[in-house]
């Protein structure tokens, strides 16, 4: 598959065809972003442009997103990639018709991602997703999947945990939202790729909801998104730490 965007299109293209039980929830949005001192790229500045979709349906749930990054000030042949990921969830609750919650675990599924863009990129992550119900969390889930690389000069099989989360916090007639994820590749397969942690939540702040009312509450965010990348692509001591300014419209 060239792109992670023609499996995020079609899964979207196949929506209405789907009878209405099959589908609980769904999302599409778009994010522009800009930000600085980005590491092992062509431009220490960049902007991107991210297409993203999620939601649940009969048997699981899904998350998918396509980056479009233009390199800005770059001198080489290149100046812009893509990057993509689609994220399938397969709820063992759903699917077997009985809860599965236990304390503070609501459901438990089975959990698979697929990353894909332009140079060594290309992996497949498989494992165990479990989800849960904690204070001031809008959701929190955790993944922990085992990493094959797929493409070659990828170095990066081995294991990984990410969490995922959401919160938000009323203000006057509108909310703040913080969410994220961090990808911590605790176990490498191979030398010369390092343990790596990646942090990347965004604080954002409704402003469809303080401008045009109640009515586009959840449509319109602006913010800042933090990224800190410690031995990012695996590379010891390169540890990228930058913010950007966001503005995410949802469809």
């Amino acid at each position: 598959m060239k792109n992670c965007k023609w499996l995020a299109l079609a899964l979207l293209a196949t929506q209405p065809a789907m009878a209405e039980e099959m589908i609980q929830w769904w999302d599409v949005s778009a994010t522009a972003l800009h930000g600085t001192d980005y590491d092992l790229a062509p431009s220490h500045r960049q902007t991107t442009i991210t297409l993203e979709t999620a939601g649940a349906w009969k048997y699981g749930d899904w998350f998918a997103f396509q980056d479009f990054i233009n390199f800005n000030g770059s001198n080489v042949s290149e100046d812009n990639t893509t990057y993509g990921e689609i994220s399938p969830r397969f709820s063992l609750g759903k699917i077997s018709g009985k809860s599965l919650e236990m304390g503070a675990i609501t459901d438990v599924s089975l959990a698979f991602t697929l990353e894909e863009g332009e140079g060594p990129v290309t992996s497949f992550l498989y494992g165990i997703g479990v989800d849960f119900a904690l204070p001031y969390f809008s959701y929190f889930n955790v993944n922990a999947y085992r990493r094959d690389a797929l493409s070659s000069g990828n170095n990066s099989d081995g294991w990984q945990l990410t969490p995922v989360f959401r919160m938000d916090f009323p203000v006057g007639n509108s909310t703040i939202v913080f969410d994220g994820f961090f990808d911590w590749v605790f176990s490498a397969d191979n030398q010369g790729y390092e343990e790596n942690f990646h942090f990347n939540p965004q604080l954002k702040y409704d402003l469809g909801a303080s401008i045009f009312g109640e009515h586009k509450k959840n449509q319109l965010f602006v913010g800042v998104e933090y990224d800190y990348w410690q031995n990012k692509y695996g590379v010891d001591g390169i540890n990228q730490n930058t913010y950007s300014v966001i503005a995410k419209y949802h469809f």
